[in-house]
């Protein structure tokens, strides 16, 4: 029983060294594509598969509540797991692989901002749905683990955590989703109080 520590141990260690060695500038990058989405009024949508699903729903949760400031206009957040109904009608009647593809097509604008997280880099679905993101003009935001998979080469702001644990590399995004949202909420209440 005792020995069981020592991998708990190693994994906190393991976990420890990655998050020293996250991509500080990139995820800097992330926090000034959010505020500069707020300031201008766009819309920023996130998605992601399994536990990545599960941090697009608190990253949206998080920046749509944690980061508005009464009486002034808010960062509007979706997931793009939120629809149950939908997100099985379109993997029902299209292919999984099209399931956030489809709803970018049907909700992103031109400067929205899109996040796709993937431990892989490498999930079909979230691949095209960053493709159909660009072309329609929306700022891209990667977040993944390992080497970056194809989503780091595709998006404009790619956020490697070079960690090869999927636990790990979930306990990050998790991370890195609430510094991102901490810094929003900073800069936001700074530029509030530069106005008044």
């Amino acid at each position: 029983m005792h020995g069981g520590t020592h991998f708990l141990r190693l994994y906190a260690a393991e976990l420890q060294e990655s998050l020293a060695n996250l991509p500080w500038n990139a995820i800097n990058d992330v926090v000034h594509a959010l505020v500069t989405a707020w300031k201008e009024q766009r819309r920023v949508y996130v998605m992601g598969n399994g536990g990545s699903a599960a941090t697009a729903l608190h990253m949206a949760a998080d920046l749509s509540k944690n980061t508005a400031v009464a009486e002034l206009p808010r960062l509007r957040v979706v997931s793009f797991n939120d629809n149950m109904a939908l997100f099985s009608a379109l993997a029902n009647d299209t292919t999984y692989a099209e399931v956030f593809r489809e709803q970018v097509v049907t909700y992103v604008e031109a400067g929205d901002v899109v996040i796709a997280i993937s431990a892989s880099g490498n999930s079909p679905n979230v691949l095209n749905a960053v493709t159909a993101a660009r072309e329609l003009g929306a700022t891209t935001i990667g977040l993944s683990g390992y080497y970056g998979g194809k989503l780091a080469n595709m998006v404009h702001i790619p956020v490697v955590v070079n960690n090869h644990s999927i636990e790990q590399v979930e306990d990050l995004h998790m991370m890195i989703e609430h510094m991102v949202t901490a810094s929003v909420r900073q800069a936001v209440h700074q530029a509030v109080k530069r106005a008044a």
